[in-house]
């Protein structure tokens, strides 16, 4: 039986202790990030300009935190040179934290949006919006739960739940596209409604890449490349020319 050193045992101790580190920090860039998806929705269905552009102001500490992730991970790499599982972590965490900054823009594209609707009056019930929004919303916690717990059951679930999402994008561009065909003077307003359903799915695609990366992470093989995906809309508008 091999003898484990001290030396090798604090060396495997203190490694553990960065990649714990390493977790935290992406849960905390996580929690930053529900943040700012969860008030930009706020700010879009009550009209809430001031909060719409404290929305946009945040979106830099999320970039700065991707940053700080980002140096931490490559110095874990330079100075560890981690192989297998401790590999599969670190290089997980980087993508994951591109993904995250995603997020991070998407939330900030819909504060913008939000800040041009209002200056006009709504051309379109936002019910269906606020609906897909709370589904986005449940599945970017639930994500950032499955990285703090390395839960492979939350992550597919997430996987598999991104169908949702794409079945109400599709119902609510077909609606959108409806209202602009019946009045021009909605073409205006419904644009900027279709890009923020559009950055609303864009977020749940990520929130689905980060689930992927964590079931991967955690167990060394990758979800099915085929994953659920209902996003229609580009059918629907190619059969909707004349």
């Amino acid at each position: 039986m091999p003898i484990v050193s001290d030396e090798s045992r604090h060396i495997l101790s203190s490694f553990e202790t960065d990649l714990t580190r390493l977790r935290d920090m992406i849960a905390a860039m996580g929690g930053l990030v529900e943040t700012e998806l969860a008030d930009a929705t706020t700010a879009l269905i009550t009209r809430d300009a001031e909060l719409a552009a404290r929305v946009v102001e945040f979106d830099a500490r999320v970039d700065a935190e991707e940053r700080s992730i980002e140096q931490f991970a490559i110095r874990l790499l330079a100075t560890r040179a981690p192989v297998a599982n401790d590999l599969r972590q670190v290089v997980a965490a980087l993508k994951v934290t591109t993904d995250l900054e995603r997020i991070g823009d998407y939330a900030a594209n819909v504060a913008k949006r939000t800040l041009v609707l209002n200056e006009s009056s709504p051309a379109y019930p936002l019910a269906s919006l606020a609906q897909m929004s709370r589904l986005v919303q449940e599945n970017l916690k639930s994500t950032i739960d499955a990285i703090g717990d390395a839960d492979i059951d939350k992550a597919t679930a997430v996987w598999r739940a991104d169908q949702m999402i794409d079945d109400l994008y599709t119902t609510i561009f077909r609606e959108l596209i409806t209202y602009m065909m019946e009045d021009p003077r909605n073409i205006s307003a419904c644009t900027h409604l279709l890009f923020i359903a559009k950055n609303l799915e864009r977020i749940g695609d990520h929130a689905t890449n980060v689930a992927e990366l964590t079931y991967y992470a955690a167990t060394g093989t990758s979800l099915p490349e085929n994953r659920p995906k209902g996003d229609l809309s580009a059918a629907y508008f190619a059969q909707s020319k004349p």
